[in-house]
């Protein structure tokens, strides 16, 4: 099963290898090639990463308290958004300083031929984000979401910014889950109740629920490394795919989905969280295809390329059902308040 989320991305991706592929050779006229790649450097689909963790932060809340403040929930999703683009455009620029991009012609870096600019823009960014958030901490008067946010943000640097890049060292997967789980959503959650849950029950479907979402988001990480495997170890950067080898890690993907959807299984087994949260288990055809695709491809570089899109896919619906298994049972109350 192909997503059509995914395919519709994927078609417009030029391959990083320097092997070129007849697709690739038909989108070298200077303007269709120039606006590709331009596509393939913003990544929008990427920005799911940002989107599901303050989407389901904010359901699991609402679940627990029946709060919902829109205004927060915007100001952080677009907040969230900007940090992300820091995060991206920032790894550009580290990544050119190791060489590890040399081959890859949709790096902004590459692109634009000045790093200074692009390093200006993801700062940019990051204070935009920053700001973004800076007027809920006003307006809440209370700082608690900034120092989480700030936590994921030193996080997200130690990836790839110097002296750490600690994702050469294979760190980054689970950077990823920690950011992008229990502190982005934890994040999302405190800006809609101002307070922790006072009980280990409502303690563990938080936890429970930021894990899924980390260790989902994660994966879109742990699939980028199949199709880049020598440029990596030129590089020296020794990511888990690196390290284990491309079989290895094909055959360890299913092992990490069915933990993921084994997490919200267990959860609503021990009614932690509400059955609607088994809607998860729509998105389970996704990571079918994923291990299926992987599987077969892990090996051969121009094909397995867009398996991280697939796993974005999985990421955003994955995310969206649990939001909605959160959100149905007290559907009528949200809506009220929506109107």
């Amino acid at each position: 099963m192909t997503t059509p989320f995914a395919q519709r991305f994927r078609r417009r991706i030029v391959p990083d290898s320097p092997v070129r592929s007849p697709q690739a050779d038909r989108l070298t006229t200077p303007e269709a090639s120039r606006r590709q790649l331009w596509l393939a450097a913003i990544k929008p689909p990427m920005y799911s990463v940002a989107v599901v963790p303050i989407m389901v932060g904010t359901a699991i809340a609402f679940w627990q308290s029946q709060q919902f403040q829109m205004g927060i929930f915007i100001t952080c999703l677009l907040a969230a958004i900007f940090i992300v683009a820091w995060l991206n455009l920032s790894n550009d620029v580290f990544d050119s300083e190791t060489g590890i991009d040399v081959n890859k012609a949709h790096s902004v870096v590459n692109l634009t031929g000045n790093k200074s600019l692009v390093f200006g823009v993801a700062n940019g960014c990051l204070v935009a984000g920053f700001l973004g958030l800076g007027t809920v901490v006003w307006q809440q008067q209370d700082w608690t979401i900034l120092t989480l946010i700030a936590i994921a943000c030193a996080l997200g640097y130690s990836y790839q910014g110097p002296p750490f890049r600690l994702g050469y060292q294979g760190w980054g997967e689970w950077i990823c889950l920690i950011t992008f789980g229990p502190l982005a959503v934890s994040a999302a959650y405190y800006s809609q109740t101002q307070t922790w849950p006072s009980q280990l029950g409502q303690w563990l479907p938080l936890l429970t629920a930021s894990l899924f979402v980390g260790i989902v988001t994660s994966l879109i990480l742990f699939c980028s490394h199949f199709h880049q495997v020598e440029d990596d170890l030129a590089a020296g950067k020794r990511s888990p795919v690196a390290r284990l080898g491309t079989q290895r890690s094909a055959q360890l993907l299913p092992w990490i989905c069915g933990l993921s959807y084994g997490l919200i299984g267990l959860a609503v087994v021990a009614q932690l969280l509400p059955g609607w949260t088994l809607l998860t288990g729509l998105s389970v055809p996704i990571a079918r295809h994923l291990c299926q695709h992987v599987g077969q491809y892990h090996d051969q570089p121009e094909q397995v390329k867009d398996c991280k899109f697939i796993a974005v896919s999985l990421h955003f619906w994955s995310g969206v059902c649990l939001s909605l298994g959160l959100i149905l049972p007290h559907l009528p109350p949200l809506l009220q308040r929506v109107g």
